[in-house]
């Protein structure tokens, strides 16, 4: 009888954490990881993914007589899954093992044998390194033993997706900065370069001897030394690494540029990007540039890491099952549809190619109840003293997770009585089965939760951002979820179960309001999921024991943010008598400031504009109450006198006067001189490549001047001899600051008039006094 332990004790055994993965030849699944004992060991694994076709059995029958000659496949076999997964039974489908990873070509060729309509495929397009991971029920950075058995591996998971305090391994950062010797302001592929310089373990080489050859190849020289695991760049997916490409091309030497582990050189071609359309705006995303066995992070086209740091990046990644280089670049919602897609592979639910699935039938009075978004309560105009702000904590998602708000639920099939019915709508949602959107999301739920708990219990400052970073990771994922739910390309969406997230919603913040205004709150305003109240001579101790009263009743946790020495509740520009719902600046008893919706907080304010408005509001912000307030407004204004004065006299740094805008079509297409649209056009006419998507950054030179190619300057076009509009920017700061002194009386006019630039008059009084 053969003995198994010796066998297996024979095998090779290799513990560590999954560092990076990608298919490399046919049939293959490349896999890297960095051993408990530090070395970076590259492993081979046989990976054939599947897919799957549903249809007549007869059809599908006719259809596997083509598979005897098909270079594609490598077996197939029927099997039961959920080829429907709003139907909630299984049948019987066609599983097709393939021999490589090129699938939409295979499947393009199915959809012609069955004349496109009578088959329906299943797992065509996911991410072949995704499928991976979920078909072997492991994640990136897991800690994991790993079997090699020849061209197989065994995995056997030391780790857990669902834990808070996981350990990873010291990870090598290097980053990578290039100069080039530009002959024009903008640097163009035909530029040499005039040095590199390179930052690894506090330390820093920078290389700027001998003929550009040398200089590549010193460059990869070092990095083969040092062995990074993540290498970061400005702009390495758009500009640099195609640029070294080309220069190594030029120089013959393409063929050594290599910046991976493996031996494979960085591609010379130039890749296009793609521009998408999310949420009505318009996005660019530069192609990827891939460094095999290392982790590329370009700082400029990613979100998670800018917003999360790599901390966040990591939990993401982990959680999601997304390899780190795909999750360093995807948006929110690819990065939160993986956790759907693991979730699906591992309830037997196969994944539509194409979303097919319509949205219920609705008389023109049910569209009217249903399509209502949000609660709203108009925020009363003006300033208020000892007003709480009081949110729910992922309210959205908590909703959907704890009530089983899903597509395949709301009006489901199984359940025509339940009892659980979506608020004036009355759509059933099921009592059988939990949907997968609910079950994606409950884990999220409690680990946000817990690192919010952790962070605030941490005495550790470093201890205390490491959970900040992961929780503000997961709430990105959170907030993507319920939007999600209404997308129409969405795996797992469908409007009707959107619609009933927002009734619940509804009834949630409705029941919350009944409750405060019993005990004697005031609502001064609210808004979806938050709420701010008002009650004379409140203690801290009845705002939490409402929050307690209202969670426990809601579902929710409902938590204080806090309570406001004063808070301003700001008008509409146009419209000075109208509210607008998220437009407020306050200070809280804490002395923390908290804006919403104006300059300071606008991506498209230069810095400058920024901190001028910021620093007024930390003028007003000493003031302890509103009546304090309105004799601080002086002290304000005396701040915006100083920038002026700043503005005037040329006392700015140019970079802070930079405007930032993202450009909604391509530039050739606007049909006005706008200012991002002339600041493109120039960049174009030096040589630069933009697409609608793109951020354009750009000085105002003279606003007013009758060509518009003068009315402002794309800043990698501004030199020493530029000079801004300083006139211009001045209504910018006049603007700024009559949006947040306008409850006061004070206008634009007002404000302009009684700036003497060069002198200290100020205004003391408003117009109104």
């Amino acid at each position: 009888m053969k003995d198994w332990k010796s066998d297996f004790t024979s095998l090779k055994i290799i513990r560590g954490w999954l560092l990076d993965l990608y298919p490399s030849d046919p049939g293959e699944m490349t896999v890297w990881i960095i051993t408990e004992n530090g070395d970076r060991v590259k492993l081979v694994d046989k990976f054939q993914p599947k897919v799957y076709v549903s249809g007549k059995i007869a059809d599908l029958s006719k259809l596997t007589d083509h598979f005897v000659t098909s270079k594609y496949v490598a077996r197939w076999r029927y099997a039961e899954k959920y080829a429907d997964f709003m139907e909630g039974k299984k049948s019987k489908v066609l599983e097709i093992t393939t021999t490589n990873c090129r699938i939409p070509h295979f499947a393009r060729k199915l959809l012609r044998l069955g004349g496109y309509r009578k088959f329906r495929l299943h797992n065509i397009d996911l991410p072949n390194a995704q499928t991976y991971l979920y078909e072997r029920d492991i994640f990136p950075l897991a800690h994991v033993a790993v079997i090699d058995q020849g061209e197989k591996l065994a995995y056997c998971l030391l780790d857990s997706v669902k834990s808070i305090d996981y350990e990873i391994p010291p990870l090598h950062l290097m980053a990578i900065h290039v100069e080039v010797d530009a002959s024009e302001t903008v640097p163009h592929f035909n530029d040499p370069i005039k040095s590199i310089t390179l930052e690894s373990r506090g330390k820093s080489i920078n290389i700027d001897e001998g003929d550009e050859s040398d200089k590549i190849l010193k460059m990869v020289e070092f990095i083969k030394e040092e062995d990074p695991d993540i290498i970061l760049t400005c702009g390495g997916d758009s500009f640099l690494f195609p640029y070294l490409a080309r220069r190594a091309f030029v120089n013959g030497i393409l063929d050594r540029l290599v910046l991976g582990r493996e031996d494979a050189p960085l591609e010379a071609k130039n890749r296009s990007g793609i521009t998408f359309f999310s949420y009505g705006r318009v996005y660019f995303k530069a192609p990827t540039r891939r460094l095999y066995g290392r982790i590329h992070i370009d700082k400029k086209n990613t979100f998670i890491y800018s917003a999360c740091g790599l901390t966040g990046l990591i939990e993401v990644s982990r959680t999601c099952r997304v390899p780190l280089h795909r999750a360093a670049r995807a948006s929110i919602g690819t990065i939160m549809s993986s956790l759907q897609l693991y979730q699906a592979t591992k309830d037997d639910i196969l994944i539509p190619w194409r979303k097919s699935e319509p949205e219920a039938f609705k008389s023109a009075w049910e569209l009217l109840v249903a399509d209502r978004g949000g609660f709203i309560f108009e925020p009363r105009l003006g300033i208020h003293d000892g007003v709480a702000e009081v949110d729910f904590s992922s309210m959205y998602p908590t909703l959907m997770a704890k009530l089983n708000i899903s597509a395949e639920t709301v009006l489901c099939k199984c359940c025509p009585d339940s009892k659980l019915r979506v608020p004036e709508l009355g759509y059933n949602v099921c009592e059988k089965q939990k949907g997968i959107v609910p079950k994606t999301l409950e884990m999220i739920l409690e680990k946000r939760a817990t690192y919010k708990r952790l962070r605030n219990e941490a005495r550790d400052s470093k201890l205390r951002l490491i959970y900040d970073h992961r929780q503000n990771a997961l709430k990105w994922i959170l907030v993507t979820c319920f939007g999600y739910l209404g997308y129409k390309n969405a795996r797992f969406g469908k409007v009707d179960a959107h619609i009933a997230v927002c009734a619940f919603a509804r009834e949630a913040l409705l029941k919350t309001v009944r409750m405060a205004e019993e005990r004697g709150f005031g609502i001064v305003h609210g808004i979806v999921d938050s709420l701010w109240l008002k009650k004379e001579g409140a203690s801290p101790r009845e705002y939490v024991d409402l929050c307690r009263v209202v969670s426990k009743e809601i579902g929710v946790q409902l938590n204080v943010e806090g309570r406001y020495r004063w808070i301003v509740f700001l008008p509409s520009r146009m419209h000075v008598d109208v509210p607008v719902l998220n437009r407020y600046y306050g200070v809280f008893e804490s002395d923390k400031i908290k804006v919403r919706g104006i300059e300071a907080v606008r991506r498209d304010t230069p810095s400058f504009i920024r901190d001028a408005q910021m620093d007024m509001i930390k003028a007003l912000a000493k003031a302890p109450n509103s009546k304090a307030f309105e004799e601080k407004i002086s002290e304000s204004v005396e701040v915006l006198h100083d920038y002026v004065e700043k503005l005037m006299t040329g006392d700015v740094d140019l970079q802070d006067l930079f405007i930032a805008k993202q450009l909604s079509m391509h530039p050739t297409k606007y049909a006005h001189n706008v200012f991002q649209a002339i600041a493109a056009k120039q960049l174009i006419k030096a040589g630069v490549e933009v697409s609608a998507g793109q951020t354009v950054r750009y000085l105002i030179t003279s606003a007013w001047d009758k060509r518009a190619s003068r009315r402002v300057k794309a800043a990698e076009l501004v030199n020493e001899h530029t000079r801004s509009d300083a006139e211009k920017y001045v209504d910018m700061l006049i603007l700024a600051a009559t949006n947040i002194l306008s409850p006061f009386g004070y206008t634009e006019g007002m404000l302009k008039d009684n700036l003497v630039y060069g002198q200290k008059q100020m205004i003391l009084q408003p117009a109104y006094a």
